[in-house]
């Protein structure tokens, strides 16, 4: 619509601020008022031209009517600025001229164009009450003094509620057009947060994939680092087990990336996503890194568990585990897993504290945690209990 935009008036393409008239006008402003100036004029002529013959007044008298229609007509440029100023104006030069009445008529309707319906209501009313003032001095004489009042005061009311209804119909439209950019807004910050949640999403996937592959590769090279006279059998097992951790941690942030790329549309993986019956797996990759786990599976079906629920309760003891390889290496590490359809899943993962290989670590692998668990509608707490021994307690819903 840009480029339609000179068809519009200036108050509906930004001009207008609340209730005040534009002082810029638009192409389409200028031609209206060029075309209303013109026939305000005609109108002041048409009536000089119907007094003359008529007229018993003296011609400074009929001077001085027509200088002031000149005037009224010239102040009429001033409409847009100070409608109401104008209209207040034209209330002595419709009582003084006759040749005033065009500039009276557009004054009244500007007023009721640009101004709430009380303002409009207050000038209608001085305009009409000089009405017979006006009538008696100059008379129609064809027409009787009733009969000339009607008709000016009904026409008085139908030029405000014509100016009323252009008012309304602008006011419309205003708020069709900030309600639709209102509603584009709204759209774009819909798709930005949809697009945010869905980056967090995978970052999260990323830290609880990587940190786990990253973390046993970083054991199994500080076993080759520290014991260099290991059996060749031993070291070639080693060496396929970081090979294959390498070539899988590659391969999750190869997913990562793609999806990036893609801007989060396409946020469906390659591989299946873990589910509840692959913890088994997950325990036995800790303990080929040489962690003591023990995993104690309360749970009757784990296949038929919830595909998110099986891979929350996945990435969460995944993230024990890998905590668990930074602070305490040679300790124990116990993990329990109990629960069922209705009475939701609870996860307990526990080890000392004692200090174990310094592996570093970003500090925000808990927090992702308890954010994915609130997500779900469950809850995740963890610290140091009274033995000394550092607990991860999450419990996320199971329908029944």
């Amino acid at each position: 619509m840009t480029e339609y935009r000179w068809l519009l008036p200036a108050v509906l393409h930004g001009d207008l601020v609340g209730e005040r008239s534009p002082t810029r006008r638009s192409a389409r402003d200028w031609g209206v008022d060029i075309v209303v100036f013109v026939v305000a004029a005609l109108m002041g002529l048409a009536a000089a031209l119907a007094m003359h013959p008529v007229s018993s007044l003296p011609p400074a008298v009929v001077l001085a009517d027509q200088v002031v229609g000149a005037a009224a007509c010239a102040l009429l440029w001033l409409r847009r600025r100070w409608p109401v100023g104008l209209a207040l104006v034209m209330v002595p030069a419709a009582l003084a001229s006759g040749t005033a009445s065009g500039a009276v008529a557009v004054a009244l309707f500007t007023v009721a164009v640009h101004r709430p319906f009380r303002t409009v209501a207050v000038v209608t009313g001085l305009h009409i009450a000089v009405l017979a003032p006006q009538l008696w001095w100059r008379p129609d004489p064809e027409v009787s003094f009733w009969g000339a009042m009607a008709f000016s005061v009904l026409s008085y009311l139908l030029l405000v509620m014509w100016g009323m209804f252009v008012r309304a119909r602008r006011q419309l439209v205003l708020s069709l057009r900030e309600r639709a950019e209102r509603a584009e807004v709204e759209a774009e910050l819909r798709v930005e947060r949809a697009r945010h949640l869905e980056r967090e999403r995978i970052a999260r996937e990323m830290h609880d994939v990587l940190a786990h592959r990253l973390s046993l590769l970083s054991v199994h090279a500080g076993a080759l680092e520290y014991r260099p006279d290991i059996p060749r059998d031993d070291l070639v097992r080693t060496a396929g087990v970081i090979r294959t951790g390498a070539h899988q941690a590659l391969q999750d942030l190869r997913e990562v990336i793609g999806v990036l790329r893609l801007g989060g549309e396409e946020t469906t993986p390659d591989r299946p996503q873990p589910t509840l019956a692959d913890l088994e797996g997950l325990v036995e990759e800790s303990r080929t890194a040489g962690m003591e786990v023990t995993l104690d599976m309360r749970v009757a079906e784990p296949g038929r568990a919830p595909a998110a629920l099986g891979r929350n309760v996945y990435r969460i003891t995944q993230e024990g585990l890998t905590n668990a390889r930074k602070h305490a290496t040679a300790a124990r590490v116990d993990v329990t897993v109990r629960g069922g359809p209705g009475d939701g899943l609870t996860v307990e993962i526990g080890n000392p504290t004692t200090a174990g290989q310094a592996i570093p670590g970003s500090g925000t692998g808990l927090i992702g945690l308890t954010e994915r668990a609130e997500l779900v509608g469950g809850r995740l707490a963890y610290g140091v209990d009274d033995r000394g021994r550092f607990r991860l307690n999450a419990w996320l819903p199971w329908a029944a």
